[in-house]
């Protein structure tokens, strides 16, 4: 699929939780959130009326998990392609919020959607129509190794099939047995993507690259036709076919909470490739929607 053309239907794959998030006051209030889910939420609010997105994961049958489903359906997510698994739940995480930093305390035990790559056929059919799908290194963590290999498996046949594939690493050694074990996973599933948007501090963390530069030539190297790697403050790299760029990042004059930070840049971003906005612009939309929600408590920001 040639890169500028509009891409008419969007699957998002992973694990939506509730969110307990703090409201300023010692108390906290209740949503829905995940990494994404929150890329999603954005897209379906970024894009044409005419561009569906879809969220692929997995819930329970219980009242929670409904609302979950609800929430999803008013915000226009497309949710035909959620199973439904009795005797599981959804995820929980709480944010803690220092200094505009933000850390997690997550319940996930029985989250219905570390189960999202179990069924081979149903997976195959989830994938099966997507024009664009969105995945990330969150969503390879919470499945166990049969099921990581299958939804490996089942991208690699949509990507050949057509589908045009975007992964974000989203690096989270807590998720994971082992920096080994996330690394690896994450190398094998980089393989399988066209569209790379990592991190250029996480990925120096646990890969060694000594800036941002050296990880677009990591993932370009892996097979990736565009590579975008954000920096924090610091200028956003593009590696493509038009060649290396560097791209100024937008001024943010007020840090309230960085929950989602790199979800809506992935969002704000791809919203503008795929209706054949030039690079440069993607990678301002995506930063401009970037700095409005880090402006914001929680994921979700209207």
């Amino acid at each position: 699929m040639p890169a500028g053309s509009l891409r008419k239907h969007i699957v998002s794959v992973g694990e939506c939780m509730v969110e307990m998030a703090p409201t300023g006051d010692g108390t906290y209030a209740m949503g829905f959130a995940g990494d994404t889910l929150n890329t999603a939420w954005y897209l379906r609010r970024a894009l044409p009326s005419g561009m569906q997105v879809d969220y692929l994961t997995a819930v329970g049958t219980d009242a929670i998990s409904g609302r979950m489903l609800a929430f999803l359906e008013e915000a226009g997510l497309g949710t035909d392609r959620i199973a439904r698994i009795p005797d599981r739940t959804v995820g929980l995480y709480l944010i803690e919020i220092a200094n505009g930093e933000r850390s997690f305390a997550y319940w996930r035990g029985q989250s219905a959607a570390k189960l999202l790559a179990r069924d081979a056929a149903a997976l195959e059919a989830g994938l099966a129509d997507a024009s664009v799908i969105y995945f990330s290194g969150i969503t390879l963590a919470i499945l166990d190794p049969a099921d990581r290999a299958r939804l490996i498996e089942a991208l690699a046949a949509a990507r050949a099939a057509g589908s045009t594939v975007a992964f974000d690493p989203n690096l989270r050694p807590r998720l994971w047995p082992d920096a080994a074990a996330m690394c690896a996973a994450i190398s094998e599933a980089a393989r399988h993507a066209d569209i790379v948007l990592p991190s250029h501090e996480d990925e120096a963390t646990f890969f060694g690259d000594t800036d941002a530069e050296a990880t677009a030539a990591r993932y370009a190297e892996a097979g990736a036709g565009l590579v975008v790697v954000k920096d924090g403050p610091g200028p956003m790299i593009t590696l493509s076919a038009e060649g290396r760029q560097s791209h100024p990042p937008e001024a943010v004059s007020r840090v309230v909470d960085t929950t989602a930070a790199g979800d809506s840049f992935n969002a704000g971003f791809l919203a503008a490739h795929l209706t054949g906005e030039p690079l440069a612009e993607a990678v301002r939309a995506g930063a401009r929607l970037a700095a409005r929600v880090i402006g914001a408590r929680g994921a979700l920001v209207d």
